[in-house]
């Protein structure tokens, strides 16, 4: 037989953390894992133990329980190597408005120790990757808030971390302008980097290799973004038309389907279908609905958002069963 490699180490290997503030739990036992080259997405709504947990993680804090390493280190002891491989992204801006856009990033480069002819070569670099080396002579207070949260990813990649932290980089900005920060997240995920993102816009998911939900300080699901999809919704969903205003008289019939689960009326012709997998059931629906007398106008499968996935998700933790009818559909505007 041909010998095995083991699995990299995780760059972040957390278990059962716990942060107390006071007699106040912020996070109760997270336990996570970010391998080396991924985008992991913490995502949840604000006061969730989203920016606790990078705190955590960039030594900042230090735990009330459990146990996490960075880089095989413990956070709270980071060897100077070991900081000099993490980058660092608040939620708040914090360079100085009175410097240049490129005097800000070179005095990043600066506390990082790098030496003068590295400081000028990458301080042009992530100036470029974040596409601010033209505005590199306007200080940092003549920037809008987009352009400053560029300038402050520059300044945190100045100096060619493996691992980023990046918490809330899109807080506060246009949809385009979330778009574009993303774009440089893949660029350097797929320039074998490992980012930790945070960010409250559950959408944001999509641009994840895998995503942790957060909700009131704990990890509630982990996985990848259609992975997830899946454990909400305990396979696909499956919308199905009929031509006649009929649907209420089959959800019965449905439901002793193989492959199917829960059914919802949508309108009086239309029924959304919990399946296992779309493509084993779709056939079976038609065929019962047909045996049945119908028509089928149009079936398709439906892809919900991440905000449903996270609602469904949360619900779900807490102890209820959202009904599919709660989802938004192109179904149910159809003429």
């Amino acid at each position: 037989m041909a010998a095995t490699h083991e699995q990299a180490a995780p760059m972040i290997d957390a278990h059962g953390l716990h942060k107390r503030f006071g007699s106040t739990l912020v996070l109760a036992d997270l336990s996570l894992q970010v391998q080396a080259g991924e985008i992991f997405g913490l995502i949840g709504p604000s006061g969730s133990g989203k920016t606790t947990t990078i705190h955590l993680f960039c030594g900042h804090l230090r735990p009330s329980g459990g146990a996490v390493t960075v880089l095989g280190e413990e956070p709270s002891a980071f060897s100077a190597a070991a900081r000099r491989q993490i980058g660092y992204l608040p939620q708040q801006f914090i360079l100085y408005p009175d410097l240049t856009v490129e005097q800000n990033v070179a005095f990043a480069a600066g506390l990082y120790g790098l030496s003068e002819w590295q400081c000028r070569d990458r301080i042009r670099m992530s100036l470029e990757l974040v596409e601010l080396w033209p505005a590199r002579k306007r200080t940092a207070r003549a920037l809008s808030g987009g352009m400053q949260r560029r300038l402050a990813l520059a300044a945190a990649l100045v100096h060619d971390p493996l691992l980023l932290f990046a918490d809330e980089p899109t807080a506060n900005l246009d949809p385009i302008l979330r778009a574009k920060l993303w774009t440089h997240f893949r660029s350097l995920c797929d320039a074998g980097r490992t980012l930790l993102v945070t960010t409250q816009y559950i959408d944001e998911a999509e641009y994840c290799d895998r995503v942790g939900l957060m909700f009131d300080g704990s990890l509630i699901a982990e996985g990848q973004p259609d992975q997830l999809r899946r454990q909400a919704f305990e396979g696909d969903l499956v919308d199905i038309v009929l031509s006649e205003p009929r649907a209420a008289q089959h959800l019965d019939l449905l439901t002793t389907t193989e492959h199917v689960g829960e059914t919802f009326l949508i309108r009086p012709d239309a029924m959304r279908v919990a399946v296992e997998r779309a493509d084993l059931a779709i056939p079976q629906l038609i065929s019962a609905l047909s045996t049945s007398g119908e028509t089928v106008r149009s079936v398709s499968q439906y892809r919900p958002t991440f905000d449903e996935v996270f609602i469904r998700l949360i619900e779900q933790h807490s102890g209820r069963r959202p009904p599919l009818g709660r989802l938004q559909t192109s179904a149910t505007s159809e003429g």
